[in-house]
């Protein structure tokens, strides 16, 4: 998944272009000030930096001298954002070794092709060789080729995610994970005639076998969204995530495969629910070290309807809804939720 990075003061723009390419396929990260921006560049190494021209404290061609002057990121494609008044700025920003620019305002048609431009002019595309994405948080699709995949059958789509997640399984590894309830005969049965719906829905070399393990083919790598929240997760636990960052990371998140019920999925829930907790504690801390306590309060109260007894939720919900002069601070002090009312 090509890595793209995002400078804009403009924290509607930011949030538009951060939009556009998340759903293009792309992983996104975004600065609102260049000064952390060059931070950031620090412990992230894009493929693509996008940057405004006009900004406070160092402007977008002060930012791409910055960048060029760095061995690593020498080569990396730099797109600037400019309005039309500031054409001049953009022949500037040319000469200094900006790759392109797109002007404001634009559509998501226009920022997506100049990107996938610069990529493809470096090797690099929006999905894996495979053309395949996988999304499991808060839904389930497979898209192959362009074109969602009509399943078979619900578990044929459910044995797909369980092969993503475990890569590598006995057939009696799948049929107890996907079939507990029922005998040893009766689910290895089950897992065959599955395997076989699940080729059918892709292809008869979807899956490939060996030893009697099984596994996805290996060109049938796809973009997941999974692994793309785990891999954001890690990163905003080592620090590198900024409050803006860590919110876009926060609604990633959605129940994993609504609608299966299976204990290896409750495993996958209970793994993911953890690291959205630890995401939500550290937007939160982010918030109250920004002071921005309403954004704090809205952390602490997603991190409470996933996990109703954390104690340090409710304390820092409390002293968040405190210092906003709520007066539901004291419904928060003691430990009474009004999920029904909005904190706007």
């Amino acid at each position: 998944m090509p890595r793209i990075l995002v400078v804009d003061d403009d924290a509607a723009i930011l949030k538009l272009v951060s939009v556009i390419l998340s759903r293009a396929g792309h992983e996104v990260r975004t600065s609102s000030h260049p000064v952390e921006a060059l931070d950031l560049l620090k412990v992230f190494t894009p493929d693509l930096v996008i940057s405004d021209v006009v900004m406070p404290y160092m402007t977008g061609l002060e930012f791409l001298e910055q960048v060029r002057s760095h061995d690593k990121l020498g080569a990396v494609p730099f797109v600037l954002l400019s309005s039309h008044a500031e054409r001049g700025d953009v022949r500037r920003g040319m000469n200094l070794g900006a790759d392109d620019y797109v002007p404001k305002p634009f559509t998501p048609q226009d920022l997506t092709t100049a990107v996938d431009a610069r990529l493809r002019r470096v090797g690099l595309t929006r999905t894996q060789e495979s053309g395949m994405s996988a999304r499991a948080l808060g839904t389930a699709q497979v898209v192959w080729q362009g074109t969602a995949v009509a399943w078979v059958s619900r578990k044929a789509l459910e044995l797909f995610f369980y092969l993503l997640e475990r890569r590598e399984v006995t057939s009696w590894e799948a049929a107890e994970a996907l079939w507990p309830e029922k005998d040893e005969a009766r689910a290895s049965s089950l897992f065959h005639t599955t395997l076989h719906r699940l080729r059918r829905s892709l292809s008869s070399e979807a899956v490939v076998s060996a030893n009697r393990r099984y596994a996805l083919a290996a060109d049938l790598q796809p973009d997941y969204d999974v692994a793309r929240f785990e891999l954001l997760a890690k990163q905003a636990e080592s620090g590198s995530l900024g409050l803006e960052e860590l919110r876009e990371l926060a609604d990633l998140y959605g129940l994993f495969l609504p609608g299966a019920d299976s204990p290896w999925v409750d495993e996958v829930r209970a793994r993911l629910e953890a690291k959205q907790l630890s995401v939500l504690g550290l937007a939160a801390e982010a918030a109250t070290a920004a002071g921005r306590p309403k954004d704090a309060a809205q952390f602490h109260q997603r991190a409470l309807a996933l996990d109703p007894m954390s104690e340090s939720d409710w304390r820092g919900l409390t002293r968040a809804m405190e210092a906003l002069g709520d007066p539901r601070a004291k419904l928060a002090a003691r430990r009474e939720a009004w999920w029904s009312v909005d904190l706007d």
